[in-house]
């Protein structure tokens, strides 16, 4: 990173000598303050610039990392995504059946699973 200063003096009127008065000394001063502010300022981002690159190479390893890690479960997902969603409809199914072949032993299991959770919940 290279800073460039550039700087612009008013002109001298006609009554000043050609000589440093203190406006000039002063500018002058002031010049100086400033590029050696500019000096510090590039040399720190000059020692900076690597750190900044070694964050950004272990951030993206990280990223990478879990990208290796995470895609053999979205993969396994996409395949069983549609054998999961219909888990819950199979379940309900097959309720459907046993109370429509088995009507009495229906009620009776509702009414034992009804008493078991009403004397619990008390």
């Amino acid at each position: 990173m290279e800073t460039t200063v550039l700087t612009s003096f008013p002109p001298t009127s006609g009554n000043s000598t050609k000589g440093d008065g203190p406006l000039q000394k002063a500018a002058t001063s002031a010049h100086a303050a400033v590029d050696r502010v500019a000096g510090a300022a590039d040399d720190a981002a000059r020692k900076a610039q690597p750190v900044i690159d070694r964050a950004a190479e272990f951030a993206h390893y990280a990223v990478d990392k879990a990208a290796d890690v995470a895609a053999p479960t979205a993969e396994w997902l996409g395949e069983q995504g549609e054998s999961l969603m219909a888990a819950p409809k199979k379940l309900i199914d097959g309720t459907c059946e046993y109370v429509a072949a088995n009507p009495l032993k229906a009620v009776a299991i509702a009414l034992v699973a009804g008493l078991l959770i009403g004397r619990i919940v008390r």
